[in-house]
């Protein structure tokens, strides 16, 4: 049961990744998460069934989340269109777009297919079961995605984009185009969250073109649960309670499928379980936000802790904050 948990938590950790990239450090409210999710999985299934190279599939499925994010930035920036109407308007054309990538039908089956995880399980050993090879393997490839994550904001471009989430016109006025920065960062975004979507297929056995419905609610939820856990401005830090929140929220997901019944809840219940859990997380959020400013130490001052967007207020100190 554990293993199960923490392996799918850290399945969709690299969806959570994008999700804190866009509405933490970005501010960009961003919707494309319900498309770009399933398209990375179309992609990836198609791939395998064609018997191209796995690493080439997650490489194309990765390009082609990158693609559907910088179409939201680009409605956004060059239509002036809001952010998160353009969020829906790419979401919504991603889901005729991933009917053409599977063929023309909604569900495409890979039980039968050669994928990345069967290379995975043909390692495990006497010693170490394939549920366990699947979790290492997934530890490895999120510690990796983590790791690069951190590296880019800790660059002259990433502190930038967390600075033009806290404060846009002030990233205006040292000469920044804050419309590329969206571009990269919101394109980043849905990358790692198709590149998640592409690993779930896998996970799976199968891409479907529903398979990001409500994932971006999901990610809200993995990314304000692992805010409770630590509080803290550090970049190295933000990112890993957003991998423990994914795992967190999995294992609340788990609680409730399996031992929902003693309450009468039922699988049907799971949204607005998650729906609560998001409200919760708001309502504490703000009570946090009320308490005197002298409670709080800002970015910069010496501490650790910081008000909410913590990871934008960060960015905008310069590296020592991270």
């Amino acid at each position: 049961m554990i293993e199960g948990i923490l392996v799918e938590g850290l399945v969709y950790s690299l969806m959570v990744l994008g999700v804190f990239i866009t509405f933490r450090i970005l501010n960009f409210p961003d919707l494309t998460v319900d498309g770009s999710f399933p398209l990375g999985a179309a992609i990836m299934a198609v791939m395998i069934t064609q018997g191209a190279s796995l690493w080439f599939g997650l490489a194309i499925s990765f390009l082609g989340g990158l693609v559907a994010g910088m179409v939201t930035a680009l409605i956004h920036n060059k239509l002036k269109v809001p952010n998160l109407l353009a969020g829906i308007l790419t979401m919504t054309m991603l889901w005729s777009i991933n009917i053409r990538v599977l063929g023309n039908r909604a569900n495409l089956p890979l039980l039968r297919q050669t994928t990345i995880l069967t290379h995975v399980r043909a390692m495990a050993t006497d010693v170490m079961s394939s549920v366990v090879a699947v979790l290492i393997f997934f530890l490895a490839v999120t510690l990796i995605a983590k790791f690069l994550v951190d590296l880019f904001f800790r660059t002259d471009l990433g502190l930038t984009m967390g600075a033009m989430g806290n404060n846009e016109q002030m990233v205006i006025a040292t000469g920044a185009n804050p419309e590329t920065l969206k571009l990269i960062g919101v394109g980043l975004s849905n990358a790692l969250v198709a590149l998640s979507g592409a690993f779930v297929a896998q996970y799976q056995g199968f891409a479907d073109v529903n398979l990001g419905q409500g994932i971006i609610i999901a990610g809200l939820a993995s990314v304000m649960i692992g805010e409770f856990l630590i509080r803290s401005n550090r970049i190295w830090i933000l990112t890993a309670r957003a991998v423990l929140g994914s795992i967190l929220y999995r294992g609340i997901m788990y609680l409730g499928r399996y031992y929902g019944y003693y309450v009468n809840l039922t699988p049907n219940d799971l949204k607005l379980i998650t729906g609560l859990l998001i409200i919760v997380s708001l309502v504490i959020t703000q009570m946090r936000t009320s308490k005197p400013k002298a409670l709080l130490v800002l970015p910069g001052a010496g501490g650790e802790e910081a008000p909410p967007a913590g990871a934008a207020r960060a960015a905008a100190t310069g590296k020592g904050a991270l």
